[in-house]
């Protein structure tokens, strides 16, 4: 048998095996996985959460990333965060 062919034979293997070893778990069907959007909203109804949407300058939207970020805050707990601190000055 020439060289290669037993490359080739190992490479089967190899594949052959790793088929067979089937999914990690953190892959699998017992990974978290994201909601889908009907489920998402679902859950924000139910926390009493509306959507919306607003345009903003860019270097704005940087600065409150970047701010977010600093507080490792998510985007939407800035914004309530801020609009209630605007509001009530």
């Amino acid at each position: 048998m020439k060289r290669t062919d037993l490359e080739k034979n190992k490479g089967l293997k190899i594949n052959g095996k790793m088929a067979q070893a089937g999914v990690p778990a953190r892959y699998g069907q017992q990974a978290g996985g994201a909601l889908d959007k009907k489920e998402r909203r679902k859950l924000d109804q139910a926390q009493g959460l509306v959507p919306f949407a607003v345009k903003l300058p860019g270097d704005l939207v940087k600065e409150l990333q970047a701010l977010a970020q600093e507080r490792q805050l998510a985007m939407s707990d800035l914004a309530v965060e801020l609009l209630k601190k605007g509001l009530s000055a």
